[in-house]
Protein backbone atom coordinates (compact mmCIF):
# COMPACT_ATOMS: atom_id res chain seq x y z
CA UNK A 1 0.00 0.00 0.00
CA UNK A 2 1.37 3.16 -1.40
CA UNK A 3 0.76 6.57 -0.19
CA UNK A 4 0.53 8.75 -3.47
CA UNK A 5 -1.13 11.19 -2.07
CA UNK A 6 1.67 13.62 -1.80
CA UNK A 7 -1.06 16.71 -1.20
CA UNK A 8 -2.91 15.29 1.30
CA UNK A 9 -0.96 12.82 2.74
CA UNK A 10 -3.63 10.29 5.38
CA UNK A 11 -2.39 6.98 5.74
CA UNK A 12 0.47 8.06 8.38
CA UNK A 13 -2.47 8.59 10.62
CA UNK A 14 -2.98 4.72 10.31
CA UNK A 15 0.19 3.81 10.05
CA UNK A 16 3.47 4.04 11.55
CA UNK A 17 6.71 3.52 9.74
CA UNK A 18 10.05 2.97 11.56
CA UNK A 19 11.58 3.97 7.87
CA UNK A 20 13.90 7.15 7.14
CA UNK A 21 12.07 7.97 3.83
CA UNK A 22 8.89 8.37 2.49
CA UNK A 23 7.71 7.62 -1.22
CA UNK A 24 8.30 11.04 -2.08
CA UNK A 25 12.13 10.32 -1.79
CA UNK A 26 11.22 7.23 -3.83
CA UNK A 27 9.49 9.14 -6.88
CA UNK A 28 12.74 11.88 -6.30
CA UNK A 29 14.93 8.99 -6.83
CA UNK A 30 16.72 9.77 -3.58
CA UNK A 31 16.56 5.99 -2.34
CA UNK A 32 15.27 2.63 -3.79
CA UNK A 33 11.97 1.34 -2.46
CA UNK A 34 13.17 -1.03 0.67
CA UNK A 35 14.13 2.20 2.26
CA UNK A 36 10.42 3.11 2.72
CA UNK A 37 8.30 0.23 3.00
CA UNK A 38 7.07 -0.65 6.90
CA UNK A 39 6.24 -4.02 7.61
CA UNK A 40 2.90 -2.93 9.28
CA UNK A 41 1.26 -6.61 9.30
CA UNK A 42 -0.79 -7.39 12.06
CA UNK A 43 1.12 -9.87 14.78
CA UNK A 44 -1.81 -11.73 14.89
CA UNK A 45 -2.67 -12.25 11.35
CA UNK A 46 -0.57 -15.92 10.37
CA UNK A 47 -1.42 -15.76 6.85
CA UNK A 48 0.17 -12.99 4.40
CA UNK A 49 2.04 -9.21 4.76
CA UNK A 50 0.71 -6.02 4.35
CA UNK A 51 3.60 -3.40 3.24
CA UNK A 52 3.22 0.01 3.70
CA UNK A 53 4.78 2.99 1.95
CA UNK A 54 4.31 6.45 3.16
CA UNK A 55 4.12 9.97 1.86
CA UNK A 56 5.43 12.88 3.81
CA UNK A 57 3.00 14.81 5.64
CA UNK A 58 5.17 18.05 6.47
CA UNK A 59 3.77 20.99 5.01
CA UNK A 60 7.32 21.67 3.54
CA UNK A 61 7.30 18.00 1.84
CA UNK A 62 3.50 19.19 0.47
CA UNK A 63 4.69 22.55 -0.44
CA UNK A 64 7.70 21.09 -2.31
CA UNK A 65 5.70 18.07 -3.96
CA UNK A 66 2.86 20.45 -4.91
CA UNK A 67 5.45 22.94 -7.46
CA UNK A 68 6.64 19.49 -9.07
CA UNK A 69 5.97 20.72 -13.45
CA UNK A 70 5.31 18.33 -15.95
CA UNK A 71 9.05 16.72 -16.59
CA UNK A 72 9.06 15.54 -12.96
CA UNK A 73 5.61 13.82 -13.47
CA UNK A 74 6.47 12.15 -16.37
CA UNK A 75 9.95 10.66 -14.94
CA UNK A 76 8.14 10.21 -12.04
CA UNK A 77 5.56 7.81 -14.27
CA UNK A 78 8.05 5.43 -15.58
CA UNK A 79 9.41 5.16 -11.77
CA UNK A 80 6.05 4.54 -10.77
CA UNK A 81 5.35 1.81 -13.35
CA UNK A 82 9.21 0.76 -13.06
CA UNK A 83 8.43 0.05 -9.44
CA UNK A 84 5.42 -1.97 -9.75
CA UNK A 85 6.76 -3.92 -11.96
CA UNK A 86 9.49 -4.51 -9.48
CA UNK A 87 7.22 -5.61 -6.76
CA UNK A 88 5.05 -7.96 -8.32
CA UNK A 89 7.95 -9.94 -10.21
CA UNK A 90 10.84 -9.58 -8.35
CA UNK A 91 9.83 -9.24 -4.88
CA UNK A 92 6.98 -11.47 -5.90
CA UNK A 93 3.65 -9.11 -3.59
CA UNK A 94 0.51 -10.17 -4.83
CA UNK A 95 -0.72 -7.14 -5.06
CA UNK A 96 -0.24 -3.23 -5.50
CA UNK A 97 -2.20 -0.54 -4.28
CA UNK A 98 -1.82 3.08 -4.80
CA UNK A 99 -4.07 5.26 -2.63
CA UNK A 100 -4.35 8.85 -4.27
CA UNK A 101 -6.72 11.58 -4.48
CA UNK A 102 -8.98 11.71 -7.30
CA UNK A 103 -8.00 15.38 -9.07
CA UNK A 104 -5.91 15.93 -11.74
CA UNK A 105 -2.59 16.72 -10.20
CA UNK A 106 0.97 14.35 -11.88
CA UNK A 107 0.59 12.09 -9.02
CA UNK A 108 -2.28 11.03 -9.43
CA UNK A 109 -2.35 10.68 -13.03
CA UNK A 110 0.54 8.68 -12.65
CA UNK A 111 -1.48 6.53 -10.51
CA UNK A 112 -4.30 5.90 -12.38
CA UNK A 113 -2.28 5.34 -15.74
CA UNK A 114 0.23 2.80 -13.14
CA UNK A 115 -2.83 1.11 -12.26
CA UNK A 116 -4.59 -2.29 -13.84
CA UNK A 117 -7.69 -2.05 -12.06
CA UNK A 118 -9.53 1.67 -10.81
CA UNK A 119 -11.22 2.41 -7.52
CA UNK A 120 -12.91 5.47 -6.84
CA UNK A 121 -14.60 5.69 -3.06
CA UNK A 122 -17.52 8.70 -3.35
CA UNK A 123 -20.34 9.62 -1.07
CA UNK A 124 -23.59 10.17 -1.89
CA UNK A 125 -23.02 13.97 -2.05
CA UNK A 126 -24.40 15.59 -5.66
CA UNK A 127 -20.76 17.88 -6.01
CA UNK A 128 -19.15 14.35 -5.56
CA UNK A 129 -21.09 12.19 -7.26
CA UNK A 130 -21.04 14.82 -10.38
CA UNK A 131 -17.43 14.87 -10.01
CA UNK A 132 -17.02 11.18 -9.98
CA UNK A 133 -18.82 10.66 -13.64
CA UNK A 134 -16.54 13.87 -14.91
CA UNK A 135 -13.32 11.89 -13.82
CA UNK A 136 -14.44 8.91 -15.52
CA UNK A 137 -15.56 10.23 -18.98
CA UNK A 138 -12.82 12.57 -19.03
CA UNK A 139 -9.71 10.54 -17.67
CA UNK A 140 -10.65 7.10 -16.94
CA UNK A 141 -12.14 6.45 -19.89
CA UNK A 142 -9.35 7.89 -21.75
CA UNK A 143 -6.76 5.69 -20.37
CA UNK A 144 -9.23 2.72 -20.87
CA UNK A 145 -9.03 1.44 -17.28
CA UNK A 146 -11.47 -0.64 -15.24
CA UNK A 147 -13.34 1.37 -13.15
CA UNK A 148 -15.61 0.48 -10.21
CA UNK A 149 -17.28 2.78 -7.73
CA UNK A 150 -17.91 1.90 -4.40
CA UNK A 151 -20.37 4.61 -2.38
CA UNK A 152 -19.47 4.87 0.88
CA UNK A 153 -21.33 6.23 4.17
CA UNK A 154 -24.65 5.27 2.52
CA UNK A 155 -27.52 6.25 5.47
CA UNK A 156 -29.28 3.32 6.26
CA UNK A 157 -32.50 3.98 5.91
CA UNK A 158 -31.85 4.41 1.90
CA UNK A 159 -30.95 1.07 1.74
CA UNK A 160 -33.82 -0.23 3.36
CA UNK A 161 -37.27 -0.38 1.27
CA UNK A 162 -38.87 -0.70 4.11
CA UNK A 163 -38.68 2.67 5.55
CA UNK A 164 -40.08 4.33 2.35
CA UNK A 165 -37.38 6.67 2.42
CA UNK A 166 -36.02 7.53 -1.40
CA UNK A 167 -32.50 9.04 -1.65
CA UNK A 168 -32.58 12.04 -3.22
CA UNK A 169 -29.63 11.37 -5.19
CA UNK A 170 -30.79 8.56 -7.72
CA UNK A 171 -27.10 6.90 -8.85
CA UNK A 172 -28.98 5.24 -11.68
CA UNK A 173 -29.34 7.96 -13.75
CA UNK A 174 -25.67 8.68 -13.46
CA UNK A 175 -24.73 5.78 -14.95
CA UNK A 176 -21.62 4.56 -12.77
CA UNK A 177 -19.61 1.59 -12.81
CA UNK A 178 -20.69 0.81 -8.87
CA UNK A 179 -19.45 -2.41 -7.21
CA UNK A 180 -21.25 -2.01 -4.20
CA UNK A 181 -22.96 0.66 -1.39
CA UNK A 182 -21.83 0.71 2.36
CA UNK A 183 -23.58 2.22 4.35
CA UNK A 184 -22.90 4.19 7.05
CA UNK A 185 -21.66 2.43 10.77
CA UNK A 186 -21.24 4.77 13.63
CA UNK A 187 -19.34 2.77 15.42
CA UNK A 188 -16.59 3.16 13.14
CA UNK A 189 -16.86 6.50 13.19
CA UNK A 190 -16.68 6.53 17.23
CA UNK A 191 -12.88 4.83 17.27
CA UNK A 192 -11.64 8.01 15.63
CA UNK A 193 -9.66 6.45 13.50
CA UNK A 194 -7.10 5.26 16.47
CA UNK A 195 -6.92 1.65 14.77
CA UNK A 196 -7.44 -0.35 11.37
CA UNK A 197 -11.15 -1.01 11.78
CA UNK A 198 -11.11 -4.54 9.90
CA UNK A 199 -8.04 -5.69 11.10
CA UNK A 200 -9.72 -5.52 14.89
CA UNK A 201 -13.30 -6.04 13.65
CA UNK A 202 -13.09 -9.18 11.38
CA UNK A 203 -16.87 -10.15 11.98
CA UNK A 204 -18.10 -6.49 11.70
CA UNK A 205 -21.03 -6.14 8.60
CA UNK A 206 -18.40 -2.84 7.02
CA UNK A 207 -15.10 -5.96 7.13
CA UNK A 208 -17.54 -7.90 5.54
CA UNK A 209 -18.36 -5.88 2.78
CA UNK A 210 -14.71 -5.00 2.10
CA UNK A 211 -14.27 -8.68 1.60
CA UNK A 212 -17.12 -8.75 -0.62
CA UNK A 213 -15.76 -5.61 -2.56
CA UNK A 214 -12.28 -7.83 -2.72
CA UNK A 215 -13.60 -10.66 -4.04
CA UNK A 216 -15.66 -9.07 -7.42
CA UNK A 217 -12.24 -6.97 -7.71
CA UNK A 218 -10.21 -10.69 -8.51
CA UNK A 219 -13.34 -11.18 -11.61
CA UNK A 220 -12.04 -7.58 -13.31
Amino acid sequence: LLDLDFRAPSLCSAFKSDKEYWVNDYVNRVCEIDSVLTDCSPKYVMKGKLFVGLANPSTVAIREMSSKDRKWGMEALGRLLSLKTSLLNDMHFDYVIFDTSPGLQYSSINAIISADVVLVVMVMDKSDVEGTQRMIHDLYELFEKKTGIIVNKVPVEFLSSKTGKRNPIQLEIYQLPIIRTIPCFCDILKTGGEYVFAFEETEHPFTKALERIAAKIEHF
